[in-house]
């Protein structure tokens, strides 16, 4: 079987993927300022390349290992339940967080798509990078933009966030779990409440909350922001 044909079978996909993010995991042992992600990311792609084997046949197993990703979404809820009564007690401003994040997010993104000239297809594929991959995709394809575009931005927006938005809200004096959690979930979806869950079970809580909140504001805004721009 040469190795185009094998790399045709779903199971090639599955095997390259968890066969990366292990040597990533490897990797972020020996340096802990590596992100798995992002190392994963890179040696995939230079497979593909190095090999010339089409993304088409590589997305046969990656499909598999989307598919995976609702359970694992799902499972957010477990630390949220065990959260909830403290994350209630601040529910007012956790909530305003994410509105004010949500709506900033989309305003940014019009913003500099329309400074330097852009299109309105890509003005719309780019506003909803902020909130989760299925929910961005959605709203880009429903709103007239191109969805393959807004699955890469979305990806990068979340391995940005997770790289650089700890540290950078802390560096600014945002420390408690609570504000963190908001900022990270509402800006960075589930790349980034991956990666702060990790650091305390109570901000990864509010991170997946406000994951899950920014996506249903952003497709509210968006009903206006659709006619506006088909106007």
């Amino acid at each position: 079987m040469s190795l185009h044909e094998l790399a045709s079978q779903p199971a090639f996909g599955v095997t390259l993927t968890l066969t990366a993010y292990a040597i990533a995991l490897l990797g972020q042992k020996r340096f802990p300022w590596l992100h798995p992600l992002l190392v994963c990311s890179v040696l995939v792609i230079a497979v593909l390349l190095l090999c010339d084997i089409p993304y088409e046949a590589y997305q046969k197993g990656g499909d598999m290992i989307v598919f995976f990703l609702g359970p694992a979404t799902v499972a957010l809820g477990v630390p949220l339940y065990k959260n909830a009564r403290r994350i209630g007690g601040s529910f007012v401003p956790i909530l305003s967080g994410i509105t004010v994040g949500s709506v900033s997010a989309l305003l940014l993104a019009a913003g500099l798509v329309w400074a330097l000239g852009g299109s309105k297809e890509l003005m719309i594929s780019m506003m909803p990078k902020s909130v989760t991959s299925p929910v961005a995709l959605e709203i880009s394809r429903q709103a007239g933009g191109i969805p393959e575009l807004t699955a890469v931005l979305t990806v990068i927006t979340g391995l940005i966030g997770s790289m650089l938005g700890p540290g950078l809200l802390r560096l600014a004096g945002v420390r408690d779990d609570i504000s963190l959690g908001t900022a990270i979930g509402t800006a960075s979806h589930g790349i980034g409440t991956a990666r702060i869950i990790r650091d305390s079970e109570l901000a990864g809580s509010v991170s997946g909350f406000a994951m899950g909140a920014a996506a249903i504001i952003t497709s509210f805004l968006f009903i206006p922001i659709y006619h506006l721009l088909r106007g």
